[in-house]
């Protein structure tokens, strides 16, 4: 999940370029001289051959712009899928769309896609070539965190940790997103939730501000004449079989982290053909989604990194009761916040930051993934030094890799159709005093992650989803989940929840990492990579020699 402090919200996606600095130029890209890849029926491999399948079309072309270089981009093979704004209506039992190609001898006649009318968006992909000189035939399809990263700005993190070894792997812009047309970002909001680390992150004023950026937000979205309806789930499920279909692939295998475990759980229901197995990494079920599980999630990602000092002796020497400090800190500073102001690299003028109890929630959700200075920092705030967490809050909001990159129309279309219309705010405060039931009721509409979400849902004005897109996923699809023992931003039980509708499933929990641990984690790496190797056998060997962190200890 995205960082959301009070004013922004992206849940479901790998830890932003805050704390520990996130992965983040159109490059031409030639189709010879590449190695053997997993083909498509036409003896090419994937991505070389234009095809166009009922109302969806894809053409080889150049590589997408990024926001960050991607030096490996120069050996991908990547193009555009064209595809309907609004595909046909299709129910949870799958799609009514045209059959599949049956072995085309070649690439059709790359004309507009026929059939279903209306406008037309376009996605960017790029597909990276297996290490392998013999791939598997049946590639990986990734699917990015957010809601709203661009997939192909985590190619970084999917080829650091293998995943292209024995196949190729294919990253699709999702709908709105950085590197597709339309693009729904809107850096106004980024800002907005920079500037925002300088107010009570509770106060009604701060709410009016905060709904105020999203009523600009959703004025730009209409400004490139998008449907604001047609960003969900469901339409970008359908852009996925689309993107198989026009490929050519048979079977694939589908890799989400985080948001990307939402999509992947709704897509194994509404598009079952043609999928081999499924990885999901930081579980966030679609029926579960929304506030009360966010309070879940930080509950029990604060309690593994607690309970991890509390076993090591010096950490728990230098560092008692840690958790029941932290849970002091939160009420005594909701209800007096402290403010200081702290220097951030990229921003010329010093940063103000109120330091209330939904900020230091916030904080904790993203700095378990530094997680070896987490005990010093919150002692260091017992002890009346907030330096250390405010220039964290700040060198995260004020980042480049913060401001335009996510695309918060896309955001919206999914937690306002999808999310607020099944999960009221008293729900929302429920799941927040089950979690703690020490903090102040002032703190509790607001989950982490995922402030004023009724009050900007109202502003964004789009109309509910299908109740069944709430429903739990039943599947047969071989599916390995994903989990960290210190992940706050999706809870760790999120794993065992899914699987237990999944029957060929293997549910796993990685202790002492944090959310999305196939980028922080060679253990999970070598889980992810022997499952898609084998669905039925992954290799969890090397969970047996985990060793917690190194906890800095203070003089």
């Amino acid at each position: 999940m995205s960082p959301r402090t009070t004013p922004r919200r992206s849940t479901a996606r790998r830890l932003p370029a805050t704390l520990a600095g996130a992965t983040a130029g159109a490059l031409v890209v030639g189709l010879a001289a590449m190695p053997a890849q997993a083909e498509t029926g036409t003896g090419g491999p994937i991505g070389t051959v234009a095809r166009t399948v009922g109302d969806a079309h894809f053409a080889p072309g150049p590589c997408p712009r990024t926001a960050d270089p991607i030096p490996d981009l120069a050996r991908a093979r990547c193009g555009t899928l064209t595809v309907p704004e609004k595909h046909r209506p299709n129910g949870p039992k799958g799609p009514k769309g045209p059959k599949e190609p049956k072995d085309p001898k070649g690439p059709k006649d790359p004309k507009e896609p026929r059939g279903h009318g209306g406008r037309k968006i376009t996605l960017a992909v790029a597909i990276m070539p297996a290490e392998s000189s013999r791939p598997s035939p049946d590639p990986i399809v990734w699917f990015a965190g957010g809601p709203g990263d661009d997939a192909v700005s985590e190619i970084p993190m999917a080829l650091a940790g293998g995943l292209n070894r024995d196949r190729d792997v294919i990253f699709m812009s999702q709908r709105g997103t950085y590197s597709a047309d339309p693009v729904l970002t809107c850096p106004d909001i980024d800002e907005f939730n920079a500037r925002a680390l300088g107010l009570v992150s509770n106060a009604p004023s701060t709410g009016r501000l905060h709904v105020e950026a999203t009523r600009a937000c959703r004025d730009r979205v209409d400004g490139t004449g998008a449907d604001r309806s047609a960003y969900n789930d469901i339409e970008s499920s359908a852009d996925y079989d689309a993107l198989r279909k026009t490929l050519g692939v048979k079977k694939w295998n589908v890799f989400g982290i985080s948001y990307g475990t939402h999509l992947a759980l709704n897509y194994m229901r509404l598009h079952p053909k043609g999928i081999r197995s499924v990885g999901i990494d930081g579980v966030l079920p679609p029926s579960l989604g929304g506030g009360a599980v966010t309070w879940k999630a930080a509950r029990e990602g604060f309690d593994g990194l607690f309970k991890a000092c509390a076993e090591q002796a010096a950490c728990n020497t230098r560092y008692p009761n840690l958790k029941a400090t932290f849970l002091r800190l939160v009420s005594e500073l909701e209800a007096n916040p402290i403010t200081t102001t702290v220097t951030v690299p990229v921003h010329p003028e010093p940063v103000k930051v109120v330091l209330d109890g939904s900020q230091l929630v916030t904080w904790l959700t993203f700095a378990s993934h530094l997680a070896e200075g987490v005990p010093r920092s919150i002692d260091e705030l017992a002890h009346g030094n907030g330096q250390r967490i405010a220039e964290q809050l700040a060198g995260g909001k004020y980042s480049p890799q913060a401001i335009g990159r996510v695309a918060h129309g896309l955001v919206y279309g999914i937690f306002c159709s999808q999310w607020t219309p099944y999960e009221s705010r008293a729900d929302i405060i429920r799941g927040g005093r089950r979690a703690f039931p020490s903090f102040p009721r002032s703190m509790l509409a607001n989950a982490p992650q995922l402030a004023w979400l009724h009050d900007d849902c109202r502003a964004w004005d789009v109309p509910p989803a299908p109740p069944w897109i709430r429903d739990v996923t039943h599947s047969d699809i071989p599916t390995l989940a994903l989990s960290g023992g210190f992940d706050a931003q999706t809870a760790p039980s999120n794993g065992a929840y899914v699987a237990r509708t999944l029957s060929r499933s293997h549910a796993v929990t990685v202790p002492y990492v944090a959310h999305v641990v196939f980028a922080d984690s060679r253990c999970a790496q070598t889980i992810t990579t022997s499952f898609f190797a084998d669905p039925a056998r992954p290799d969890t060997r090397c969970l047996e020699g985990l060793q917690p962190p190194q906890f800095e200890i203070a003089p």
